[in-house]
């Protein structure tokens, strides 16, 4: 079968011939439409997620969209390896998959799934998120970003904070929900970045801060961390939950802040969230998609151009289509 495949770690797929799984006891064949490239897949496919096993060779690919062998149209998540979603069939057991809605085409419903997934985990699962709330969402002009200020709304968050490096992608969350907007210029040659982002942060917390979803770790999750300290009220909880590295930059927490604070950090992700509760986020990401309250723009591909696309950034999200 026609199928992307990773040879080693560290290299780009590559669009060629890979063997075609063969349905057995508890596991079904998929011929799958349409999967998209997120930072997860990349990561596995890279070796550098902590849920990779580096067995080479594999087709990426963490979940998609296909059709069952008797028509019905599902997602699918963590096929069996070596097989991913970025290839004509893939090897699933069915409890991780999801029957789609009639309303929910393939692309979208495949564009949506991780995004979805991983704010409802971080708001509902991790930070126990209730209706009023104010959230701050960290790097939310990625894919999973703007589908995080949509979701928190449609939660009933009482008010979106959104940060970024790109101010004007930031001002266009606007129309998504977003109440306000700080854009940051944290690189080291802008010596004023860092203070200029806690003065804004410091000043947009005077009213109240209850949940922050991260996207980006590094210098901005450090100094969110510290404007917390600073700004909000004495004994707060604020729940700051770790959910994207897209900064690829480590963090030294700052001992004073955590100790001066009601601060509460913790992760979320595989392993974290137990899949069933996983599949449940995508289930209500897929009721929304359907009922058009969720917007998240796309490029469509084919698969075959899958290596001179692997760096593509998340916005607008890059769907690879087989059918």
């Amino acid at each position: 079968m026609k199928a992307a495949i990773v040879t080693s770690a560290g290299a780009k797929p590559i669009f060629g011939e890979f063997h075609s799984p063969v349905r057995r006891d508890g596991l079904e064949v998929i011929s799958v439409t349409a999967a998209a490239l997120t930072n997860l897949t990349k990561g596995r496919a890279a070796g550098s997620h902590y849920s990779a096993d580096n067995h080479y060779p594999f087709v990426p690919g963490v979940d998609g969209v296909g059709a069952l062998a008797d028509g019905r149209r599902v997602y699918f998540a963590m096929p069996e390896a070596p097989f991913g979603a970025m290839a004509e069939q893939t090897l699933v057991d069915p409890h991780r998959t999801i029957g789609l809605p009639d309303n929910l085409d393939d692309v979208t419903a495949a564009a949506l799934a991780n995004p979805g997934m991983s704010c409802f985990a971080a708001l509902i699962e991790r930070a126990r998120f209730q209706a009023g709330e104010t959230v701050l969402i960290n790097g939310a002009t990625g894919a999973a970003g703007i589908v995080a200020v949509q979701v928190a709304k449609q939660l009933g968050a009482g008010k979106v904070i959104v940060t970024g490096r790109n101010a004007r992608a930031l001002e266009t969350l606007r129309s998504l929900g977003a109440d306000v907007v700080i854009p940051f210029d944290l690189r080291p040659e802008n010596l004023q970045g860092v203070g200029d982002f806690e003065q804004a942060l410091t000043a947009a917390f005077a009213d109240g801060l209850d949940v922050v979803v991260d996207y980006l770790w590094g210098t901005s999750a450090r100094t969110i961390i510290v404007a917390v300290a600073k700004a909000v009220e004495d004994a707060h909880p604020v729940r700051l939950v770790q959910v994207g590295e897209a900064s690829r930059e480590s963090v030294e927490l700052p001992a004073p802040a955590l100790r001066s604070s009601a601060i509460q950090i913790m992760g979320s992700g595989l392993k974290s969230v137990p899949l069933p509760r996983l599949l449940g986020g995508i289930r209500q990401t897929f009721d929304l998609g359907a009922q058009g309250k969720l917007y998240l723009p796309t490029k469509v591909v084919p698969l075959s151009t899958v290596t001179e696309n692997w760096e593509t950034s998340g916005n607008p999200r890059l769907v690879f289509t087989l059918r």
